[in-house]
């Protein structure tokens, strides 16, 4: 008989879900299917919509956009085909930006409010049955290891000023010109509200013996001899008066984490068979069944490392890397990196010295460019003494005031001095055109990029089927 229910509760299920399959499927039709994988309209219209904006300088058209969203697909599926995702690396960050999005799901309002409540409680706990005093201070210091003759000063000074108090002198203005506790002097000694167990206990005994408008006589404390004017007392107000300052407290602490690591933890102890990891990823898999902003969210960053690491693979890194190719692209390319004016291939540099500027011409003639930073600095700054100062490059006129008055004789640039460095001077070349591809690397480096990404995506179009529904393409943003 058992057997027999749990046969016609699991044919149950699968029907519900084959019904609600079909109920999804029919309000979010198939958009395009790339590699095999259906993408639904929905996911479609949330990176359209996300990416084409109203601030978005070069805003596309669905169907342009549609060109781009399949190669992005493409290159997704290819990162799935070598098992990227299945690496520790991936698993690790996509797991940490997956739990920013489903940690704070942990926490209601409810469980903020309480919180609340555990803070005040534990406040008025601490505050005691004596409340909170409002209190203002003079002090004249008397250091720990003063002279009799220190202290006997110090003592005729606070006497004096209590007598100047009985007088009938300003509490407040005598603090501002006498009080050595130079946080609470300049606002007339003013210290603000506080309860037991914030002060040293000399101070406070006296403090909490004090009624609103009395001053005390001058006592001592570790820190000298004080007079003490009490202000206001009163207990701490209800929980409703002071519960938003608190919840913006918690918040500013980070509370949130705090109660979702003790909710996380609690249910690793009821169930020693979860981890916190699996715990999360349910949620993330449960929140994503019905909020759909979420769950794209959650795909997009998904998606996004791979399409990172597999373009690291396969176009950026390998094309940053491969100097041979750089070489050859600008063989094959020269005319796309014409200049409308000659370049300085040199440097400007300045000497203590006046012999050093034919010594540091005589160290990098007969070098590659790229060999002249490392032979500087062993030859002339290779120890704590700094004999030369040098600026490497490829200059155009306007980079460097120096070149820019030597090398291209503008004889009304003022030239800076370096200090400690008077003697300047410049050595290299000037040159009409590139040389070879290091004298345009980054252009060549992003040109090769582009060219390697043209090609890779071919590939990929020849490699996975891409069948779009132009019917359903048209109802973009369009239905109800």
């Amino acid at each position: 008989m058992y057997s027999n229910m749990k046969k016609y509760l699991s044919m149950a299920v699968l029907l519900l879900s084959s019904m609600a399959v079909c109920s999804q499927t029919a309000a979010d039709p198939i958009i395009m299917t790339v590699a095999g994988v259906d993408v639904p309209r929905s996911e479609f219209e949330y990176s359209y919509n996300k990416n084409n904006t109203d601030g978005v300088i070069d805003k596309k058209s669905v169907e342009e956009y549609v060109e781009l969203f399949v190669n992005y697909k493409l290159k997704v599926q290819a990162a799935l085909d070598e098992r990227i995702d299945t690496t520790q690396a991936f698993k690790t960050e996509f797991a940490q930006y997956r739990d920013q999005q489903v940690r704070p799901t942990f926490v209601t309002d409810a469980d903020m409010l309480q919180e609340a409540q555990r803070v005040y409680d534990a406040t008025k706990q601490g505050i005691g049955p004596d409340g909170l005093v409002k209190a203002a201070h003079i002090l004249i210091l008397v250091p720990q290891k003063a002279t009799e003759q220190q202290q006997q000063q110090a003592k005729q000074r606070i006497d004096s000023i209590y007598a100047a108090l009985q007088g009938g002198a300003d509490f407040g203005e005598l603090a501002k010109k006498v009080s050595q506790d130079p946080g609470s002097g300049r606002n007339g000694g003013m210290l603000g509200w506080f309860s037991r167990n914030q002060m040293v206990k000399e101070f406070e005994d006296v403090a909490f013996a004090l009624q609103p408008g009395e001053t005390s006589k001058p006592f001592l404390s570790p820190f000298g001899w004080h007079i003490i004017k009490m202000s206001e007392r009163k207990q701490l107000e209800p929980f409703d008066f002071h519960r938003e300052n608190i919840l913006k407290f918690l918040e500013q602490r980070n509370a949130r984490n705090s109660i979702t690591e003790r909710k996380l933890n609690a249910m690793v102890q009821a169930d020693s068979t979860l981890t916190k990891e699996q715990i999360l990823e349910r949620r993330a898999d449960s929140l994503s069944q019905t909020d759909m902003d979420l769950r794209y969210l959650i795909k997009e960053y998904h998606d996004g490392l791979l399409l990172f690491e597999i373009s690291n693979r396969n176009v950026w890194d390998k094309a940053a890397k491969d100097e041979a190719a750089q070489a050859l692209y600008f063989k094959q390319n020269k005319k796309k990196y014409k200049w409308d004016q000659p370049r300085f291939k040199g440097m400007a540099y300045h000497v203590k010295d006046s012999a050093d500027v034919k010594a540091v011409a005589n160290c990098v003639k007969k070098l590659k460019f790229d060999e002249w930073n490392e032979a500087l600095r062993s030859t002339f700054n290779n120890d704590s003494v700094i004999r030369i100062r040098v600026e490497k490059g490829l200059f155009k006129q306007g980079d460097n005031k120096l070149i820019d008055r030597k090398v291209f004789k503008q004889k009304d640039v003022q030239v800076d001095s370096v200090k400690g460095y008077p003697i300047d001077a410049t050595y290299g070349k000037l040159i009409s055109k590139p040389e070879d591809y290091t004298d345009v690397k980054a252009l060549v480096i992003a040109d090769l990029q582009e060219d390697m990404e043209r090609l890779w995506v071919a590939d990929l179009r020849k490699k996975y089927t891409v069948v779009v529904n132009d019917a359903v393409l048209k109802t973009v943003n369009k239905h109800e």
